[in-house]
């Protein structure tokens, strides 16, 4: 597990300022801190893909920053000795608390250093600040462990944990906490930073991501484009009558979290498209060849079953669980063809 007095991602100048579309929430904290209204501890809630990190690095930077508070509105200067050990990623008062790998579980040593780091001075006589994340990832015996700090935190102790899904939070943790959840914004909001990052893609990967902005971008590089191409050829192979288990050699080495999601998203559009017809929706218009065919030969019972399994087994990942991949793929695409082929 990490657990490191400065940011484990490495904070640089250009974190300091929230994205875009956080500008409401991004106002009302400035205005709590500049009030020294300031929580003890915020969770920042949302799907992933909407920037929580982002806005997470800008509210500890603003709070770390020796200028900043009373300029309404402001971010961090940028140009403080605070600022700019949070650049360098060795800042004092700061300590970021993760799973040392992706889908592990927090467990209790880290939150102890917390609860150290908790008891002692700020070094720089300003805020203590802990970043956790995904505070879903804390077990029972860490999450416990985490509540007397959160309940008795001390002065000018800030609390930022993230939570892609609040709901796996234990309740007596997400309670001692302000939520402050992030919204899917308007394509008005995200599309003008989207197209900088994009161009002329911009709109149709915003489809593709539910209107997630930073999905959008991940599913822009190279390794999503290849990933979707060979997932359309595999379907197209078991439509005309591949075997599921010979034709799996096509996603070989990728992450099957990531497999599951985009076949949970084409199942979402598959069922929404059986019910009503309507391909005005679809997230991907250039499958609708395959769904329409998919539409005919399947029923849509069938297809919330394999929509059941697919959620199930990404969940089963993102709770920490060890799944064989290649079994769950070969399981997965298996009841794929039965139904492509009912």
């Amino acid at each position: 597990m990490s657990a490191t007095r400065s940011s484990d991602d490495g904070v640089t100048l250009s974190s300091f300022s929230p994205l875009p579309w956080q500008h409401s929430l991004w106002q009302h904290f400035t205005a709590v801190h500049d009030s020294g209204r300031l929580p003890h501890a915020v969770m920042l809630s949302g799907p992933s893909g909407l920037g929580k990190q982002e806005l997470a690095d800008a509210m500890i930077a603003r709070v770390l920053c020796r200028t900043a508070q009373g300029k309404p509105g402001a971010a961090a200067c940028g140009d403080c000795h605070g600022c700019y050990m949070l650049a360098a990623g060795h800042h004092p008062d700061l300590m970021a608390v993760s799973p040392q790998d992706v889908g592990k579980m927090i467990r209790i040593d880290p939150i102890r250093d917390v609860n150290r780091f908790v008891a002692q001075t700020a070094q720089q006589g300003g805020y203590r600040v802990i970043r956790l994340q995904p505070a879903e990832s804390m077990n029972i015996a860490s999450a416990n462990a985490l509540l007397k700090s959160l309940e008795e935190p001390g002065a000018n102790t800030l609390f930022i944990l993230l939570s892609d899904m609040p709901s796996r939070v234990l309740p007596t943790i997400r309670s001692r906490c302000q939520q402050w959840p992030l919204v899917i914004p308007s394509a008005e909001d995200s599309l003008p930073w989207l197209s900088e990052q994009l161009g002329e893609d911009a709109q149709s990967l915003l489809r593709m991501a539910g209107g997630l902005p930073q999905l959008a971008v991940r599913l822009g590089e190279a390794d999503q484009r290849q990933l979707r191409q060979a997932l359309r050829e595999l379907f197209d192979a078991l439509v005309r009558g591949g075997e599921p288990v010979a034709e799996a050699w096509r996603l070989e080495r990728q992450p099957l979290s990531q497999v599951l999601w985009y076949g949970i998203a084409w199942l979402e559009d598959l069922i929404r498209m059986g019910l009503s017809g309507n391909t005005a929706q679809l997230r991907d218009p250039s499958l609708e060849p395959l769904l329409r065919q998919a539409v005919k030969n399947g029923r849509t019972r069938d297809w919330f079953k394999l929509l059941d399994f697919a959620r199930e087994q990404r969940r089963l990942l993102a709770a920490g669980g060890n799944p064989n991949p290649q079994l769950v793929l070969e399981s997965w695409l298996v009841r794929w063809a039965a139904l492509l082929r009912s």
